[in-house]
Protein backbone atom coordinates (compact mmCIF):
# COMPACT_ATOMS: atom_id res chain seq x y z
CA UNK A 1 0.00 0.00 0.00
CA UNK A 2 2.73 2.52 0.90
CA UNK A 3 4.54 1.74 -2.38
CA UNK A 4 1.39 2.66 -4.25
CA UNK A 5 1.20 6.03 -2.50
CA UNK A 6 4.90 6.69 -3.04
CA UNK A 7 4.55 6.07 -6.78
CA UNK A 8 1.48 8.30 -7.00
CA UNK A 9 3.14 11.22 -5.13
CA UNK A 10 5.05 12.82 -8.01
CA UNK A 11 2.08 12.37 -10.35
CA UNK A 12 -0.18 14.20 -7.88
CA UNK A 13 2.29 17.09 -7.63
CA UNK A 14 2.66 17.14 -11.41
CA UNK A 15 -1.11 17.32 -11.88
CA UNK A 16 -1.37 19.98 -9.17
CA UNK A 17 1.39 21.97 -10.88
CA UNK A 18 -0.39 21.75 -14.24
CA UNK A 19 -3.67 22.79 -12.63
CA UNK A 20 -2.07 25.83 -10.95
CA UNK A 21 -0.19 26.69 -14.15
CA UNK A 22 -3.38 26.70 -16.21
CA UNK A 23 -5.30 28.55 -13.50
CA UNK A 24 -2.78 31.41 -13.55
CA UNK A 25 -3.93 32.37 -17.05
CA UNK A 26 -0.68 33.77 -18.45
CA UNK A 27 -0.34 30.74 -20.71
CA UNK A 28 -3.56 31.81 -22.47
CA UNK A 29 -1.58 34.81 -23.75
CA UNK A 30 1.31 32.64 -24.91
CA UNK A 31 3.61 33.80 -22.12
CA UNK A 32 6.24 31.73 -20.31
CA UNK A 33 6.87 31.82 -16.56
CA UNK A 34 10.16 33.69 -17.01
CA UNK A 35 8.37 36.40 -19.03
CA UNK A 36 6.58 37.38 -15.81
CA UNK A 37 9.55 37.84 -13.48
CA UNK A 38 9.76 41.19 -11.71
CA UNK A 39 12.54 43.07 -13.46
CA UNK A 40 14.94 43.94 -10.67
CA UNK A 41 18.58 44.69 -11.51
CA UNK A 42 19.53 40.99 -11.58
CA UNK A 43 16.69 40.08 -13.94
CA UNK A 44 17.42 43.06 -16.20
CA UNK A 45 21.05 41.96 -16.50
CA UNK A 46 20.03 38.36 -17.20
CA UNK A 47 17.67 39.57 -19.94
CA UNK A 48 20.48 41.65 -21.43
CA UNK A 49 22.63 38.50 -21.66
CA UNK A 50 20.05 36.45 -23.56
CA UNK A 51 20.96 35.36 -27.08
CA UNK A 52 19.37 37.68 -29.65
CA UNK A 53 16.81 35.13 -30.87
CA UNK A 54 15.63 34.26 -27.35
CA UNK A 55 15.46 37.97 -26.49
CA UNK A 56 13.39 38.68 -29.62
CA UNK A 57 11.04 35.73 -28.92
CA UNK A 58 10.54 37.02 -25.36
CA UNK A 59 9.73 40.53 -26.60
CA UNK A 60 7.32 39.15 -29.20
CA UNK A 61 5.45 37.13 -26.54
CA UNK A 62 5.19 40.15 -24.26
CA UNK A 63 4.01 42.55 -27.00
CA UNK A 64 1.48 39.99 -28.24
CA UNK A 65 0.18 39.45 -24.69
CA UNK A 66 -0.18 43.20 -24.15
CA UNK A 67 -2.11 43.49 -27.42
CA UNK A 68 -4.37 40.58 -26.45
CA UNK A 69 -4.97 42.10 -23.04
CA UNK A 70 -5.85 45.48 -24.56
CA UNK A 71 -8.36 43.85 -26.90
CA UNK A 72 -9.68 41.66 -24.04
CA UNK A 73 -9.00 38.45 -25.96
CA UNK A 74 -6.86 35.37 -25.51
CA UNK A 75 -5.12 33.07 -27.95
CA UNK A 76 -6.91 30.04 -29.42
CA UNK A 77 -6.40 27.10 -27.03
CA UNK A 78 -4.02 25.30 -29.39
CA UNK A 79 -1.64 28.29 -29.13
CA UNK A 80 -1.59 28.45 -25.32
CA UNK A 81 1.77 27.77 -23.73
CA UNK A 82 1.72 24.19 -22.48
CA UNK A 83 3.04 23.33 -19.02
CA UNK A 84 5.39 20.70 -20.44
CA UNK A 85 6.82 23.09 -23.05
CA UNK A 86 7.37 26.09 -20.76
CA UNK A 87 11.10 26.17 -20.13
CA UNK A 88 12.80 28.49 -17.67
CA UNK A 89 14.93 30.08 -20.38
CA UNK A 90 16.13 32.93 -18.16
CA UNK A 91 17.12 30.81 -15.14
CA UNK A 92 20.71 29.91 -16.15
CA UNK A 93 21.50 33.55 -16.94
CA UNK A 94 19.85 34.76 -13.75
CA UNK A 95 21.77 32.25 -11.62
CA UNK A 96 25.00 33.44 -13.20
CA UNK A 97 24.16 37.11 -12.59
CA UNK A 98 23.25 36.45 -8.95
CA UNK A 99 26.41 34.41 -8.38
CA UNK A 100 28.54 37.19 -9.86
CA UNK A 101 26.77 39.87 -7.80
CA UNK A 102 27.16 37.88 -4.57
CA UNK A 103 30.82 37.25 -5.39
CA UNK A 104 31.35 41.01 -5.96
CA UNK A 105 29.55 41.89 -2.73
CA UNK A 106 31.62 39.34 -0.81
CA UNK A 107 34.85 40.69 -2.30
CA UNK A 108 33.90 44.29 -1.41
CA UNK A 109 32.94 43.26 2.12
CA UNK A 110 36.29 41.50 2.67
CA UNK A 111 38.61 44.07 1.07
Amino acid sequence: MSGYIARKGPLVFSNLGKWAYNLSGFNQYGLHRDDLLYENEDVKEAIRRLPRQVYDERNYRIVRALNLSLTKTILPKEQWTKYEEDTKYLEPYLKEVIREREEREDWIKNH
